[in-house]
């Protein structure tokens, strides 16, 4: 039975706040006049005005012996009778008239056969796509309120919800295992023979997490990958299975263990958990050996940045040296070519010394920046980084080829052969569709 505390079932808390009670059982002076006109006694009074003030605030009748104390205690106080009047049961029939009363009043038509179709059909529609009891008699409640319907027991939605689950679900489970052939269901079997040494099955294997980029995670998460391609095209056999089922299906599996899953009677049940929980972890796979690849490129870019951050201040410091030494010989060289007294000549030689030194930096400065980007974009032209990235990137150089291998389903070499071929002739889609532009 699925827990009320779960579900947006309403019902009184354990404590009602000063405020919550004067909100909730507060009767006017008309609802108090109506309760009077239609019981005899003082008990029947604050029996039909609790009960009136209860089905307000839940949408259904409680037992009395349910409602607060201090609720009751506030209304028999709101309507001044003597505290020797206690909230207890009417008797059966007296009780069925007090509910009745209360229905006219509100405007509300007691029909449990339509309460229990409106509950049916939304039940029926969520199942297609939630598959939590929860939100299933959460969406049934919904519908009843909107509907202006006397909410049913609880046990009732929970009863109701159970039946139209399994129902659906094992329609569900049927189509799945109708598209397993003979050889997947071997494979998907032998996933939970348990090893006698070491006490794991490869079904406890899939529940494993990736650790951190390095480079041997990196190779071991891929073969990983291959593995779990090679059990069978699992987005085949769960076509037409919403997501939300397939994520309550793989949840199921992946926090039951190899004992209790072969405790499951349902062969299509098990195997439609098996594929659900296969599937979702291939799918996360994937997302986690890309996000490694792209962790490793960028550490790979940032150490190769702050390389060339210091190749270029180390090459600067050099070029303004002997660009000082240079606008110093030619100042010395002006100075004695220049005849005695020619002051306005040793001036305009000075300036044409110092304009010769900033046109030497400049060039100095483009030809740094140009060599820095060719060298660059030549590393990425060659398929290959450049001289000074390679001290980086040498452990690395078969990551690309390593994902080119998965994606294809060539060798490695064949695949980074053919990836770099259809790349350079433009004829199709190879390493392109699987790694960044950006690989220098």
């Amino acid at each position: 039975m699925t827990s009320i505390d779960r579900t947006a079932y309403p019902r009184f808390g354990r404590m009602m706040s000063a405020r919550e009670l004067t909100e909730t059982f507060t009767p006017t002076d008309d609802e108090a006049s109506w309760a009077r006109g239609r019981t005899q006694d003082e008990q029947h009074l604050l029996a039909l005005l609790v009960w009136l003030k209860s089905y307000q605030r839940l949408g259904y009748f409680p037992k009395l012996d349910q409602v607060p104390s201090v609720a009751a205690t506030h209304v028999r106080g709101i309507l001044e009778l003597p505290e020797s009047v206690e909230l207890e049961q009417a008797a059966e029939r007296s009780a069925k008239r007090h509910r009745q009363f209360v229905r006219e009043r509100l405007g509300v038509v007691y029909e449990p056969a339509r309460v229990r179709e409106v509950a049916e059909k939304a039940i029926r529609k969520a199942a297609q796509t939630k598959d939590n009891p929860a939100d299933l008699i959460n969406v049934a409640l919904e519908e009843l309120v909107r509907a202006r319907c006397e909410l049913p027991g609880y046990s009732t939605l929970d009863a109701m919800t159970a039946t139209i689950r399994t129902e659906i679900n094992t329609g569900l489970f049927a189509m799945v295992a109708g598209r397993v052939d003979g050889a997947a269901r071997a494979r998907l079997s032998r996933l939970l023979l348990v090893d006698p040494v070491s006490r794991r099955s490869e079904f406890d294997k899939l529940k494993e997490v990736a650790q951190a980029a390095w480079l041997t995670k990196f190779k071991t998460r891929l073969k990983f990958l291959r593995h779990l391609d090679a059990m069978g095209p699992t987005e085949d056999w769960l076509e037409g299975v919403p997501p939300g089922k397939v994520a309550h299906f793989a949840g199921e599996a992946k926090v039951t263990d190899v004992a209790d899953l072969r405790k499951v009677l349902s062969e299509d049940k098990r195997l439609t958990l098996i594929i659900s929980l296969l599937h979702t972890v291939r799918t996360s796979t994937r997302d986690e050996v890309v996000t490694m690849f792209c962790k490793r490129m960028a550490a790979i870019h940032k150490k190769g940045r702050d390389q060339l951050e210091a190749l270029r201040g180390a090459h600067r410091a050099e070029s303004e040296r002997l660009l000082g030494v240079f606008g110093e010989v030619l100042s010395a060289v002006r100075e004695a070519m220049a005849p005695p007294g020619a002051t306005e000549q040793e001036t305009t030689g000075q300036e044409v010394a110092e304009q010769s030194s900033e046109a030497a930096e400049q060039g100095s400065q483009a030809s740094e920046g140009g060599q820095g980007g060719t060298a660059a974009e030549g590393g990425d032209a060659a398929g290959d980084a450049p001289a000074w990235l390679s001290q980086f990137c040498r452990h690395d150089r078969l990551m690309p080829r390593s994902l080119a291998s998965w994606r294809s389903g060539l060798s490695p070499w064949r695949a980074s052969s053919t990836a770099r071929r259809r790349n350079s002739g433009g004829c199709g889609a190879g390493m392109k569709d699987i790694l960044p532009d950006d690989q220098g």
